[in-house]
């Protein structure tokens, strides 16, 4: 990749992490087992030898692909696939293996299949596992105003999803995580948590993200009341949103985490 197109690529700190505590470690063969638009052209900036990139999703799929900055090489792969079909990678090892959010999405393509992630990728990790994920936010009523909004924005967004009948995601903390990797025979060599402060495009595409299924609740046999009620909603979580971002400058509430994980000698 040329040095211009790697800057026009915005790094989370989450990444930059992730490449820290990689340090001179070779990236070699490299699997993104949960992939997005933003960890596939994270990767387009790392030096492996190949890479494979897991997505349940045709959409995300066809997103990460038209969205990747690169030229693909013959070894890189786009795969559609499930992690419950025991088939998929079989016999396959990589040397990195990236889960960035992976956790959370498998509600919502092999629900309560959760707990046996980490066993399912053990065979495939030979080096070092990278588990990106949040701490839950959404079951949880905080105290102080931005805590409270953020949740009641994550609480409405899953009403409106299952109104529409579809699955929210289901978000783990990080000491589950650290319980179903010792099970699965990983050991942690690192992690750190990241707070977080949402801004102005959390509100906008969560209340988009509304609205879209808000618009199928007609097909779902929604009551056209309930309907209007919900669109009322959205407007009002955005005005509530926007005036606390410029009272706080953000929305300074929760935690992402990465997790450093290696096969357990």
């Amino acid at each position: 990749m040329s040095k211009e197109n790697k800057e026009l690529i915005r790094i989370s700190g989450l990444f930059k992490y992730i490449e820290e505590i990689q340090g001179d470690r070779p990236w070699g063969d490299l699997l993104d087992a949960g992939t997005g638009v933003k960890s596939l052209q994270w990767i387009s900036t790392l030096k492996t030898e190949s890479w494979t990139a897991i997505t349940a999703s045709q959409s995300m799929a066809k997103s990460s692909e038209e969205s990747y900055p690169g030229t693909m090489r013959d070894a890189d792969r786009l795969v559609v696939g499930n992690w419950i079909d025991p088939d998929l990678l079989k016999g396959e090892q990589f040397d990195t293996v990236l889960v960035d959010y992976l956790i959370g999405a498998i509600e919502g393509f092999a629900p309560y299949w959760q707990d046996l992630v980490f066993e399912r990728l053990r065979p495939l990790v030979k080096g070092r596992m990278y588990i990106v994920g949040l701490e839950p936010y959404v079951p949880i009523v905080e105290k102080d105003e931005v805590g409270l909004y953020v949740g009641d924005v994550g609480r409405f967004r899953d009403s409106c999803l299952l109104m529409a009948r579809e699955r929210p995601y289901r978000e783990f903390p990080v000491d589950w995580v650290m319980r179903h990797l010792h099970r699965a025979g990983f050991q942690v060599v690192n992690g750190r948590r990241f707070p977080i402060r949402f801004g102005e495009r959390f509100v906008r595409s969560q209340m988009t993200m509304c609205k879209q299924r808000i618009s199928r609740f007609e097909a779902c046999g929604v009551d056209p009341a309930v309907t209007a009620s919900m669109l009322k909603q959205v407007e009002a979580l955005t005005e509530r949103g926007l005036a606390l971002i410029a009272k706080h400058n953000g929305l300074p509430t929760g935690y992402d985490y990465v997790i450093a994980a290696e096969p357990a000698k």
